[in-house]
């Protein structure tokens, strides 16, 4: 579900991160840079201006310069921080399931997989495995893992499946 205000504070945070890495950033490159409309910054600005957290100084007639307060690099930090902690939980949740992943594999026999993707989260589950001393292959002939939604998944091939994970006999 969307939910609007986790947006409006997404963006007061991208609004605040870009005006501490350059005070003479313009509203056209902030909507650039944000993928904003000029009329949204201008809102965002305003709104950080209204709560003590920037201030704007005029240089000219057509330039400005925005700042942020000891109160706006308060909140940046401390959402900085927050966010630090939520990735790191995010990584330690992905690297706990890593750890049981290749943990049931290698209790099932199995010493070859293919990795089927190539981002971050896959990079955690790529270097569980290398650790594990799993061989990493470049073709899906061995059991294939990936990451799917909120965790990963092994996708074993017919043979290694009735090897690794027998199927029950009906009789």
């Amino acid at each position: 579900m969307l939910n609007p205000m986790a947006d409006t504070e997404r963006h007061e945070y991208e609004v605040l991160n870009e005006i501490a890495r350059d005070s003479l950033v313009t509203q056209a490159t902030l909507s650039q840079r944000l993928g904003l409309a000029v009329g949204s910054v201008n809102w965002y600005i305003k709104r950080l201006i209204n709560r003590g957290w920037v201030k704007v100084s005029h240089l000219s007639r057509t330039r400005l310069q925005y700042d942020l307060t000891p109160e706006g690099m308060a909140v940046f930090t401390q959402r900085a921080l927050q966010y630090a902690k939520d990735s790191l939980r995010v990584y330690q949740s992905f690297r706990q399931q890593a750890k049981a992943l290749v943990a049931q594999l290698k209790a099932e026999g199995v010493s070859h997989v293919h990795l089927d993707g190539d981002d971050e989260i896959m990079d955690i589950l790529r270097l569980t495995c290398i650790e594990a001393g799993l061989s990493l292959e470049a073709t899906a002939d061995a059991v294939i893992l990936r990451h799917e939604q909120e965790g990963y998944r092994a996708i074993y091939p017919a043979a290694v499946e009735e090897i690794v994970q027998p199927r029950s006999r009906q009789g």
